[in-house]
């Protein structure tokens, strides 16, 4: 039986086109949001087609000295070019980055995980600090 960890695939972003980019600050400052940008195809753009194309990304923070990390978004793109008249006709296409802000007293990990509809899973974090 397969477990969900060994299918969540990992890489450096800037050589590979699935793995989501975490644009963050080294350090938060304690108690005023901070603005994330995570996106998948930053380096190397990922196709956005019907066919192929990124379905979601989520983002978690796990505060330092804490056993579980907690979710700060889940965001779907759902807009690939579909329409009535056939894979790829329509203009409209949601792209796979977002902004999330959120506010920690604690340093930690930012963790982002994206879905590709073809190549399944993928992960990458980032540490912050906080002044």
């Amino acid at each position: 039986m397969a477990d969900l960890k060994e299918l969540i695939q990992s890489a450096d972003w800037k050589t590979e086109k699935h793995v989501p980019a975490i644009d963050a600050p080294e350090k938060a400052k304690k108690g005023i949001a901070t603005k994330i940008v995570i996106s998948v195809g930053k380096e190397i753009a990922h196709p956005n087609t019907t066919e192929h194309h990124i379905r979601w990304i989520e983002v978690y923070f796990l505060a330092a000295g804490e056993k579980f990390a907690i979710q700060l978004g889940k965001f779907d793109f759902t807009s690939h070019g579909e329409a009535a008249q056939g894979p790829n006709t329509s203009t409209i296409f949601t792209l796979p980055e977002v902004v999330v802000a959120f506010k920690t007293d604690k340093a930690g990990t930012i963790l982002a995980s994206s879905y590709c509809n073809i190549h399944g899973l993928w992960q990458s974090s980032k540490a912050i600090g906080v002044e």
